[in-house]
């Protein structure tokens, strides 16, 4: 069983817990996030769509982050199970599901690792894709606009804005000895809210 102690260098506790989620959803290549909401808004952030639909029963915080980003959402009457596709894009909430070889060829997935997730962590995300431009953006993007190649990072000048959105090293260790255990569950079913009842800001 891995130990953060084990790392020089904590951050590649970080690499390893993607590496072991790429091999094991196909996915070419994997970002881990604090959460699985900020997740989903580093996707929409770097490819910015004009609207979007989302099932009118989902978690809140979905919503809440397109009004963040001022992306006009409609809510619709979808059934789904473990996950959905926002409408018109190629970006997907996985946050109920992971499984073996589950990652889609040209799409970005959302997962989570919060509680009631198939692998329960507490807390973290992460986006499975295949695009290695969207991979090399977003990454930096997750970690405050920082260039990882450039260590320290007070040795890099000049920043793209980003957010500080990166998943905590120790947290990396704990998702990977339970996904090399296959302590994977199917995740808890939950009957959301329907979103369409409830009032959000100043809507």
């Amino acid at each position: 069983m891995s130990k953060i102690d084990d790392y020089s260098n904590p951050f590649d506790a970080v690499t390893d817990f993607e590496n072991a989620l790429s091999d094991y959803t196909g996915a070419p290549y994997v970002i881990t996030t604090d959460c699985c909401t900020h997740a989903i808004e580093l996707c929409f952030r770097y490819s910015m769509h004009e609207s979007v639909t989302i099932p009118k029963r989902t978690y809140l915080s979905v919503p809440m982050t397109f009004r963040k980003l001022n992306i006009p959402y409609t809510l619709i009457d979808q059934d789904w199970k473990n996950e959905y596709n926002f409408g018109f894009t190629n970006i997907w909430d996985s946050a109920r599901l992971l499984s073996n070889g589950m990652y889609k060829r040209g799409q970005m997935q959302c997962l989570s690792f919060g509680r009631t997730k198939p692998l329960e962590i507490g807390r973290g995300g992460a986006i499975l894709l295949d695009d290695k431009n969207a991979y090399d953006a977003i990454k930096q993007m997750s970690y405050d606009g920082r260039d990882l190649s450039i260590s320290p990072w007070a040795e890099q000048h000049t920043f793209k804005v980003g957010y500080h959105y990166m998943m905590r090293p120790e947290e990396c260790v704990e998702g990977l000895n339970k996904l090399n255990n296959n302590e994977i569950s199917i995740g808890h079913e939950f009957s959301y809210p329907d979103l369409s009842t409830i009032s959000i800001g100043n809507e």
